[in-house]
């Protein structure tokens, strides 16, 4: 059986006028209740790690019941009047993170362990901005259609229950367990973060999806079969948001060049104009990823292994080191590695140097265009797209990986065991070919 897996899914909320300050009220209340009782914890912390269950040493601290009937702090049962149990037990849960989080930070910094010499010891933060969990059937409730949420709330001097109608949701719900959702509430929104615990279904194909992530066409994709055939090839290429992205990095430009020394807070408006575009093109590539994966089959994606990796190309200011600037790989790769998750496909990856610079027919080097450069052109004087031809090489070398073709990890084809002056051939799609080829003479 496979491991399930959490997703979170977003539901819009909206709520009437009243409903919506008791709504923010409530998220005031709990971060007041969480802000006091950071304190607490902290200035307890060793003898309530020692204690045997965390949560009832922090309520017997603050709590009053009729078996503790002189807890040491009075100042919740007063400020904080009929807080609900189960936000209470969230609330020290939430607490406990910070203040584990902020100690170790502190013993980090105490043993020299620091980003600079002359850092400052961090700083325990009690105004956290956190949002309240809502346990299912105690302070939240759905109907069966799940067009309605009753939300209990603040109404400034009791708890009381709110009819929220949900207006917007995705299908996870569909296939996944519905856990306890987050309330979150900003000046202009609100909504459900509803965790989903999902099962991924169990299969796997010989067939590969593989992907060469490029500043000239972001994406180019092809699906090959261990034989070498390739069944299909897609470019995604959103020049629109890209020109709209660029548009904006050129604003930046432009009054970067009016500023002498650039400020705290410089060009925010376009900065995150930037960062909300290119998050839009991340997710809508990916999902074009994957899709075209599950139309052909193909239970793997295979990428380059470009982690870590920073270009060099481009002069200072040029526009090809704003193209880099703006690359999207680990975006893209973590977001398709997320989605075909719930699918039950994996994500793989490869040896990058020399997918593009190499023929997948195996003439040898290629020459790029220096007019056109996704343009490629063979030693046998056929040309090619050059980010095509890497992605048949990205999926050849983790299908011969795969089929034991090769015990190298370089992506190159293993010769024998002495060294040679030259460099070994990499693998390429004609490997597959030659491969295939073999078994069929072997079998007639």
């Amino acid at each position: 059986m496979s491991k399930a897996i959490v997703r979170t899914d977003k539901w819009g909320l909206q709520p009437s006028p009243e409903v919506r300050l008791h709504l923010a009220a409530t998220v005031g209340e709990y971060r007041a209740y969480c802000k006091a009782l950071s304190y607490v914890v902290i200035g307890h912390w060793p003898e309530l790690v020692a204690a045997k269950s965390f949560c009832a040493a922090v309520e017997k601290l603050i709590h009053r019941t009729s078996k503790n009937r002189d807890p040491k702090y009075l100042y919740f049962e007063k400020r904080f009047y009929k807080f609900p149990s189960y936000l209470r037990r969230a609330a020290i849960e939430f607490v406990k993170g910070q203040v584990s989080s902020y100690l170790t930070r502190y013993r980090e910094w105490q043993s020299g362990v620091r980003k600079r010499r002359d850092a400052k010891p961090p700083v325990f933060n009690v105004d956290a901005g956190c949002y309240r969990a809502l346990y299912k059937g105690q302070l939240v409730k759905f109907d069966a259609h799940l067009l309605m949420a009753w939300i209990k709330v603040w109404n400034g001097s009791d708890w009381l229950w709110a009819e929220v109608p949900i207006v917007s949701k995705r299908q996870r719900h569909l296939i996944g367990a519905i856990k306890s959702p987050y309330l979150v509430v900003s000046q202009k929104h609100c909504h459900l973060a509803v965790p989903f615990g999902i099962v991924p279904p169990k299969w796997e194909t010989d067939v590969v999806c593989a992907v060469d992530v490029g500043i000239n066409t972001l994406a180019t994709a092809s699906i090959v079969c261990p034989d070498g055939t390739v069944l299909a090839r897609k470019f995604i290429h959103p020049s629109s948001d890209i020109d709209r992205r660029d548009k904006q990095a050129n604003i930046i430009r432009q009054k970067a060049r009016k500023t002498k020394t650039l400020h705290r807070g410089f060009a925010k408006t376009p900065y995150r104009k930037v960062r909300g575009i290119n998050a839009n093109i991340a997710q809508q590539v990916s999902r074009q990823i994957v899709n075209f994966a599950l139309e052909y089959g193909a239970s793997t994606i295979v990428f380059e292994d470009l982690k870590g990796w920073r270009p060099k190309g481009g002069r200072k200011r040029s526009s090809l080191k704003q193209k880099f600037h703006g690359w999207l790989h680990r975006r893209l790769v973590t977001l398709t590695e997320q989605k075909l998750q719930e699918h039950g496909g994996k994500v793989e990856y490869v040896y990058a140097r020399g997918t593009s610079s190499w023929a997948f027919d195996g003439s040898g080097k290629v020459q790029r265009s220096k007019a056109q450069y996704e343009l490629a052109t063979f030693a046998n004087g056929k040309r090619y797209n050059a980010d095509l031809g890497a992605s048949y090489n990205i999926a050849a070398r983790y299908l011969a990986d795969k089929l034991k073709l090769t015990r190298r990890k370089d992506g190159q084809v293993a010769k024998g065991k002495s060294s040679c002056a030259t460099p070994r051939m990499p693998v390429t799609l004609s490997l597959l070919w030659d491969w295939e080829a073999a078994y069929e003479r072997e079998a007639s």
